[in-house]
Order: structure tokens, then sequence, then C-alpha cells
């Protein structure tokens, strides 16, 4: 249940900042929300479902996985703000169209550059903060699965 509330957490603040704050998402900022649709989805299934306990905890290792994964991209796109290396084209709008139709939903929608964070706090990005949290969190669930599925839980 703490891995569902996290989750719905995380993607809250992140949707609110879009659609409330005004914070436009790059590419990497939208790669970023799907390991944590996955982990709280992987979660829910675990706390609602009729599984075992060892099902439960294997849930609770790939939410886990999910959540590191999501901060090897967040460590990634943290890079591309600092400029440790470059990000990829789909970033800076470098795609060259290929139709008419790509070219005007290319002009018409607003190219946000993946090596400018549109948000700061003490010097550390949106990205910066969700590969701190996503390394603890995961790491975390990580270890109550592995726990777990050693007999430490009986739940």
């Amino acid at each position: 249940m703490l891995v569902l509330a996290v989750s719905v957490g995380v993607l809250g603040t992140v949707y609110a900042s879009q659609y409330l704050g005004g914070l436009e998402p790059c590419n990497l900022c939208l790669y970023q929300r799907p390991p944590w649709w996955i982990a709280g989805g992987l979660c829910a299934v675990a706390a609602f479902a009729p599984l075992n306990v060892t099902a439960r905890h294997g849930l609770c290792l790939i939410a886990a996985l999910s959540i590191l994964a999501g901060a090897g991209i967040a460590i990634y796109h943290t890079g591309v703000e600092q400029h440790w290396w470059q990000g990829p084209t789909t970033c800076g709008g470098g795609a060259i169209p290929s139709s008419l139709a790509d070219m005007q939903r290319m002009m018409s929608t607003p190219i946000v550059p993946c090596d400018k964070p549109a948000w700061t706090l003490l010097g550390i990005s949106m990205a910066g903060y969700n590969a701190m949290f996503s390394l603890f969190f995961g790491g975390f669930v990580a270890m109550q699965g592995v726990q777990g599925m050693r007999g430490g839980d009986t739940r």
C-alpha cells in the first residue's frame, strides 16, 4: 500500500506541476513517469488481488526494479541538464519531419529542451529530486521485497 500511495503522490505532483503549474515536460521528463505507473499498478494488484505472500513480495520486487529503472532515467536526465553528456535528439527539436502532417504537428507543439530545467529548488531540478528519491525508495522497496521472500514477513 505504501508503494501505491507514493506512486500516486509522485504522479500527482508531476501532473499538478504540468497542468496547474504550467511546467511543460520535456521528453525525458515524460519517460520518468511510466516506472511510477508500473510500480503503482503492480502494488495495487499485490494489495487487492487474492495472491499468496510469495506472489505479493514478487510483485513488490518487480515494482522496486521499475522504480530503480526510473531512477536510471532520472540520473541520465540530470546529467543532460548538467551538460555532463548530450541528450537524445528528440529533446531539442532536432528531428526531421517525414510528412506534411508531421511538420504541422511539430510546428504547433512547443519544443521543451531536456537540458534546461523548468524548475529548481536549491539548485536541484525535478529530475535530480526524482533520481535521489527513486534510488532511495526503490532500494527500500527492494529490501522489503527480499526480506519478505526470505520469510521475514508473513502477512
